[in-house]
């Protein structure tokens, strides 16, 4: 088969044809470049950017819906923003990619390793640190949005966001997101399907939850939506277990938050791992981690909706739209789910999930039920396969979003909390950002797994009766263990128990 040339080929070919006749073939070589060049530039006159449209700088934001259902769309709220910021910004566009609550984690992970995720992602996806650009210069840098504004990184928080936290940095201690927002947890409730199973929230003890649930099953109704996603379980398990783990704060706290020796406000990573690989925190031995999971257990068996494993996790409210349709009584929610109860015709609140009490438990310390605000929330990083015009467009979009003055009006319609100092919260979320709920605990949980394992639901088998609870505590250990590891190789942690 012949192929036709390409303009190189025939550059090469004449090339050396003008080698072996220097003096005949000289001119022709300079009449074929002539012509290749003019024509490449007419060609390239009319190329753009492959993902851009009109000569603009196309980018695309890819992650979960954390506000609603629907496949397509962030929602009016996102729209709006991504509309003000091509405004001030004419010559981007942004596109959003809206990735199923189950799968964003596996495909955006899955992407980065392959080098093909698009210019903004969720930062929640597993990933390496030379997978995602560091921000730190630009950070350091003012962000144009904000007026007088001299580093982009002292606008934030910074008991949340900066010197002070260690969250948004990685094991290379670099900036690898932003946090467009915080994120709050709460138990939001039915008012009237409460009050017609006659119990009155908020529900201040572990026990009374039970016993509430019971009544609302009683009079017809699901007590606690749940599904069978991660966020319910982790959920969950992550207040009970903080609470019941809390007797041991001080004896695991062993770093300060930048990793040294000393004390930190929450116990740390490090300091949890030292405490794992030394075989202090071991969940075969510990009473308070088995009497967790008890807990934990007697909750879904009692309280969550029946067939939960088969119901498919919700963005806004756990259980899918149990509770935004009125059927149940209560239900998990971010504050972002505000918004999609603006038009149910039944009066609802919040509070916190209760605290296990030692009428609860004889193990219980009476620690109260806490969860604390958390960059967690709407956070987005740019791997570092962005280059060039992309990369600096990806940037802009990042800076614009967080800016006090432009963000605010997106904060208010999402149901925000700021991650920026001078913004101010979105209305209706004050029951979630008050009392000690709103505070983070000193033990933030012991849902510890290693990355492979992040995207599993790893309780499954013990609340659905297929695994028994000592080998759910001996799988847990495994775990534990895979994660101390892990943590410790990435962070490059010299100390001995860390060499294992």
């Amino acid at each position: 088969m012949n192929l036709p040339r390409t303009p190189a080929a025939l550059l090469s070919t004449t090339a050396v044809a003008a080698r072996r006749r220097p003096g005949r073939l000289r001119s022709s070589l300079i009449r074929l470049l002539t012509v290749l060049t003019t024509a490449t530039l007419m060609v390239c006159a009319g190329c753009a950017d492959p993902g851009s449209e009109s000569g603009k700088v196309t980018i695309t934001l890819a992650g979960p819906n954390q506000w609603n259902n629907d496949p397509k769309s962030f929602g009016p709220a996102w729209e709006d923003l991504v509309a003000r910021f091509e405004e001030a910004e004419p010559s981007i566009n942004v596109e959003t990619t809206v990735l199923p609550l189950n799968q964003f984690a596996q495909t955006l992970s899955t992407q980065l390793a392959a080098g093909t995720a698009p210019e903004l992602v969720f930062s929640q996806a597993p990933h390496k640190a030379e997978q995602v650009t560091a921000l730190n210069a630009y950070l350091e840098q003012p962000n144009p949005y904000v007026e007088g504004n001299e580093r982009w990184i002292d606008l934030f928080n910074q008991d949340y966001f900066g010197a002070n936290a260690t969250a948004g940095r990685n094991a290379a201690d670099d900036y690898e997101f932003i946090p467009l927002n915080l994120v709050i947890i709460g138990v939001f409730y039915n008012q009237d399907l409460m009050q017609e199973a006659g119990v009155t929230a908020p529900i201040s003890s572990y026990g009374d939850l039970i016993e509430a649930c019971g009544k609302i099953k009683a009079a017809g109704h699901i007590p606690f939506a749940m599904d069978g996603g991660r966020l319910g379980q982790g959920w969950t398990q992550r207040v009970i277990s903080s609470m019941m783990a809390a007797k041991y704060a001080e004896q695991w706290n062993q770093f300060d938050a930048e990793g040294n020796p000393g004390k930190a406000d929450q116990v740390t990573a490090k300091s949890l791992a030292r405490a794992i690989l030394t075989g202090e925190l071991d969940p075969t031995t510990t009473p308070e981690i088995a009497e967790g999971l008890k807990l934990f257990k007697t909750f879904f068996d009692e309280c969550a909706t029946p067939n939960w494993s088969g119901i498919t996790g919700g963005a806004a409210f756990t259980g899918g739209e149990d509770f935004a349709g009125g059927r149940a009584a209560m239900a998990w929610g971010t504050n972002f789910a505000v918004g999609n109860l603006a038009d149910v015709s039944w009066k609802w609140g919040t509070m916190a999930f209760p605290t296990i009490t030692t009428a609860d438990s004889p193990l219980a310390t009476g620690e109260p039920a806490q969860f604390g605000a958390q960059v967690g929330g709407t956070n987005y990083m740019i791997p570092s396969t962005v280059e060039g015009e992309k990369l600096e467009a990806a940037v802009k979009f990042l800076q614009f979003a967080s800016s006090p003055t432009h963000g605010q009006k997106w904060l208010d319609a999402s149901g925000g909390i700021p991650a920026t100092a001078d913004a101010k919260p979105a209305p209706g979320l004050d029951e979630l950002m008050s009392g000690e709920w709103f505070k983070a605990p000193v033990v933030q949980g012991t849902g510890f797994v290693p990355k492979a394992e992040s995207t599993k639901n790893i309780w499954d088998g013990y609340l659905l009766n297929n695994q028994p609870l000592d080998a759910q505590l001996a799988e847990m250990k495994e775990d534990w263990i895979a994660w101390a590891k892990e943590s410790a190789k990435e962070n490059k942690w010299t100390e001995d128990w860390a060499k294992g």
